[in-house]
């Protein structure tokens, strides 16, 4: 580790350079992020995954910077131009952006007009201009120029102005200013290309559009980048050129020069500036723009993403799941208290059909035989007349119809996973399973799903797809892990997001328990291939084993406490199950005395939270929306209408609300809260039941706006 990247990041983040110090070290040791914030707060000051996560971001960024510099520094030396005043200039600067602007003057180029004037001999001719000492020494070096290639004066001072117009383009101060002025007044456009109106009608707010860049929200930037990829827009950056050339002018132009010389200067800038200059400033201030745009988009999506997979579990019951359709039917399948498919079945009571009887019988009898616990209906097509339908049935046994969302459910059923585990049932059936798993346990199911594919958030298509996938990846591996996992029970996908296991050992570990039955305990997960003592301690506190003899199995008491915990409870003349019972005596311990340069207080009140509840999942409960009845259709709807509804996505903009028909509602974000708001999710999150009224309803394009503004949540 160069040994001021911790400096930095700590100077950056605002985390005090000890904690990033030992933080780098357990990174570079192989722990993980979830590891170390749990299971290391001593060592860090007790980082949380939020903070490690950025401490790790940067210090790779660092190391990429510096391998950066490596190559530069290599370059230039190459070219014999590295004096030690701008080797310590590269080796101090840590801004990507400055770092490129010290080194465009030294890369290598492909064939430029400038280059070919220098091969010309032209640059001698190019200082003397910029000298601007006098006319005559600008003609005498000019007629000292002429060459077979070059035949007048006027040519040579043409391709001289070439090389000035490039050292303008090329200036470190020329960028900063140019720079400067895009990033305080640059205005962003749109126009729609002549003849694609009617085609780009969903662009219809870009057609004519612009307003200052840094007001620009990054969905409304992700709406004209996508516009213009699809050949419907033309989208612009710019400053005012005319101040720009003037700011340009002040820096090179001398303020004593002969005037004659000054005009050639200020036409080689102006040319640098509109040739060079600006392209390369406007690319780069339009990625600048990009990247903070797709950093808020990503940032949205990742933040739905963990509040879906964080849904409620419905916990261990049997449940019958529904894929609801028209002509096609209704999908069922009856699932046991684990997820697996137990049976599958088709019913239509549904139009065109309406086979109410026979699909009422059928339901019944399936609820009976299977022991079926809850109903899981997907809420897509037919949704509300399915759930009609149910909550007509007078069913053999307790229980309650929960509407799930099936985002992905398509995506699942047609992939490999999917595949894989019902090789000989239709995409229909394996559909109805993923809606049935959904209610049971949202997490374990939906991490079987790319989670660009869930459905919630915007634009998630027009980011970068690494630094999405990234973010998802931590996003997905922290709900993971935050939950804990039930060795007996989960899946390889499940599995393979656990602190240090990863694909292949999730898949020998499955192997290994269909071999040799059900884990009874954490350390017979060092028998399963290619595990050793390294990766079993990163996973095995997030490992959970219900029922296991050694009930710290089931908590996520670290395997390395084990022994401390026995201590604890010899010294309070117990046993720990007898420990775990007394919560009086749990709470009454002085854990001070148990303190040691190892292991501190906050390991120590961790553990005495597990023993307060071993194996507590820490989800809510789950809740059931009643939705209007007298609503069925977008045609039912009247202005002034207050509706029961679920927040379904969250956007930069505003939130969709599933008010039960097939057509969310929108809640712009205006008129989400009677005061001033910068994000909805800072009124509303994923899943949540709240009360809406009705403000406008376009029937046409099936468009619904709604308003939760002045609504009393027990109306």
């Amino acid at each position: 580790m160069t040994p001021n990247f911790a400096e930095i990041i700590s100077s950056e983040l605002n985390i005090s350079n000890r904690s990033v110090i030992a933080t780098i070290k357990l990174l570079d040791d192989g722990a993980t992020i979830p590891f170390i914030s749990r299971y290391r707060k001593e060592i860090t000051g007790g980082l949380d995954e939020v903070a490690i996560h950025n401490i790790q971001l940067r210090y790779e960024g660092l190391k990429d910077l510096a391998h950066r510099k490596e190559y530069i520094l290599e370059t230039i030396e190459q070219q014999g131009k590295l004096s030690s005043e701008l080797r310590n200039k590269i080796e101090t600067t840590f801004d990507s952006v400055l770092l490129e602007d010290i080194y465009m003057p030294f890369k290598p180029k492909r064939r430029t007009r400038a280059e070919t004037a220098r091969n010309l001999g032209l640059e001698p001719l190019a200082k003397v201009i910029m000298s601007q000492s006098s006319i005559s020494a600008v003609e005498h070096q000019a007629q000292r120029s002429l060459s077979n290639e070059i035949k007048n004066t006027d040519d040579a001072i043409s391709g001289a102005l070439d090389i000035i117009a490039e050292w303008v383009s090329e200036s470190e101060k020329a960028r900063h200013v140019i720079r400067t002025r895009y990033t305080r007044s640059a205005q962003i456009s749109s126009s729609i290309i002549n003849g694609k109106e009617n085609e780009g009608a969903n662009y219809l707010n870009y057609h004519n559009f612009s307003q200052p860049l840094r007001h620009c929200s990054s969905h409304r930037y992700l709406a004209m980048r996508r516009g213009e990829e699809e050949g419907f827009l033309k989208v612009s950056i710019t400053i005012d050129d005319n101040d720009a050339i003037e700011q340009l002018n002040n820096i090179f132009v001398k303020r004593n020069s002969d005037n004659n010389i000054a005009q050639l200067v200020k036409q080689a800038v102006k040319d640098g500036y509109k040739r060079l200059l600006r392209p390369s400033i406007e690319t780069e201030i339009a990625s600048t723009a990009k990247i903070k745009a797709d950093t808020d988009a990503i940032n949205l999506f990742v933040d739905n993403v963990r509040q879906l997979l964080f849904a409620p579990p419905l916990g261990s019951k049997r449940i019958l799941g529904i894929d609801p359709g028209f002509r096609t039917g209704c999908k069922v399948v009856c699932l046991d208290n684990q997820g697996n498919l137990m049976h599958n079945d088709v019913i239509y009571p549904c139009a065109p059909t309406n086979d109410f009887k026979g699909a009422a019988r059928k339901i019944s009898y399936l609820v009976e035989a299977y022991k079926i616990d809850a109903i899981a209906l997907g809420n897509g097509t037919a949704s509300r007349e399915t759930e009609r339908f149910l909550s007509s049935i007078h069913y053999p046994r307790n229980v309650q119809v929960y509407v799930v969302n099936e985002n992905g459910a398509s995506i699942y059923s047609a992939s490999k996973v999917a595949r894989e585990e019902f090789p000989d049932k239709d995409v229909t059936v394996r559909g109805a399973v993923s809606i049935g798993r959904r209610l049971l346990d949202p997490l374990a199911e939906l991490v079987k799903i790319e989670p660009k594919s869930i459905g919630v958030g915007q634009y998630q298509h027009d980011v970068d797809q690494t630094r999405l996938k990234e973010a998802l990846d931590f996003t997905v591996t922290s709900c993971v892990n935050s939950v804990g996992v039930n060795l007996n029970s989960a899946s390889k996908e499940l599995l393979s997001y656990v602190s240090g296991i990863g694909p292949q050992l999730a898949e020998n570990i499955v192997k290994y328990r269909a071999e040799n039955g059900d884990f009874e305990s954490r350390k017979t997960l060092l028998n399963v291939p290619r595990m050793g003592e390294k990766t079993f301690k990163q996973c095995a506190g997030f490992l959970r084993i219900p029922g296991a003899i050694n009930i710290l199995d089931n908590t996520a008491v670290h395997p390395e406490s084990y022994d401390l915990v026995s201590t604890i409870a010899t010294d309070n003349n117990c046993t720990i199950s007898q420990l775990v019972e007394n919560k009086q005596l749990l709470h009454s311990i002085d854990l001070n005395k148990y303190v040691t340069d190892i292991v501190g207080l906050p390991t120590l009140n961790d553990i005495i939270t597990e023993l307060d509840k071993p194996g507590r999942d820490p989800r809510t409960s789950v809740s059931i929306m009643q939705f209007d009845e007298t609503v069925k259709t977008i045609e039912d709807l009247r202005i002034g209408m207050k509706l029961n509804g679920i927040v379904n996505n969250i956007t930069a903009f505003g939130v969709f609300v599933d008010i039960g028909i097939k057509e969310s509602g929108l809640v712009h974000i205006s008129q989400l809260s009677d005061k001033y708001i910068s994000s909805p999710a800072e009124v509303v999150s994923l899943h949540q039941h709240v009360k809406v009224k009705v403000i406008d309803i376009d029937t046409t394009r099936r468009r619904i706006s709604l308003s939760m503004k002045d609504i009393n949540p027990n109306d």
